[in-house]
Parts: structure tokens; sequence; C-alpha cells
């Protein structure tokens, strides 16, 4: 192979990757992205994060309605369950 079409095949290659990525990015804005996880039938979320350094970070979750604080990013991570009526 030549020079000249490695480039050509190249540059197909580039130009059948954007128009994927473009088609997908047109598909999601026209509402044919997958379905999320109603908020109803979601059992996890994170509420809020904190960052408490350049390395760790404190997380407000909620695990089937009880609120919980993760601890991350030092040596172990730190599950503490709350009590219910601290949300």
């Amino acid at each position: 192979m030549d020079p000249q079409s490695i480039g050509t095949a190249l540059a197909a290659l580039a130009g059948v990757l954007l128009l994927i990525m473009l088609l997908a990015r047109g598909l999601r804005r026209l509402g044919w992205a997958p379905a999320a996880a109603s908020s109803a039938t979601r059992r996890l979320a994170v509420e809020e994060a904190l960052p408490i350094d350049g390395r760790r970070r404190l997380l407000l979750l909620r695990c089937d309605g009880r609120p919980m604080l993760l601890l991350t990013g030092g040596p172990t991570d730190v599950l503490m369950p709350l009590p219910a009526e601290a949300s």
C-alpha cells in the first residue's frame, strides 16, 4: 500500500466516525436516547458531593429512602448510615 492510499483510508475512517458521532448526537437531541430509570424506580441517588481536599470526597447518598454518608479517597472508604430523621 502506498502512502496516498493509507491517507485516503484514514480520512475515510475519520469521516465515518464523525458521521456516527453526529448521528448519535442528533438522535439524542430528538429524544431517541435510551430511557433512563425514572426517579421513582431508582434505589440509589447521590444527593450531594463535597470535596474535602484534593483526594478525599464526602458524598451524601440516599439508598432505599435512607440517607448515608460515604467518605472516599482515603486508604479505606467509610460508609456511615444516618438516622432517618436526619434527612
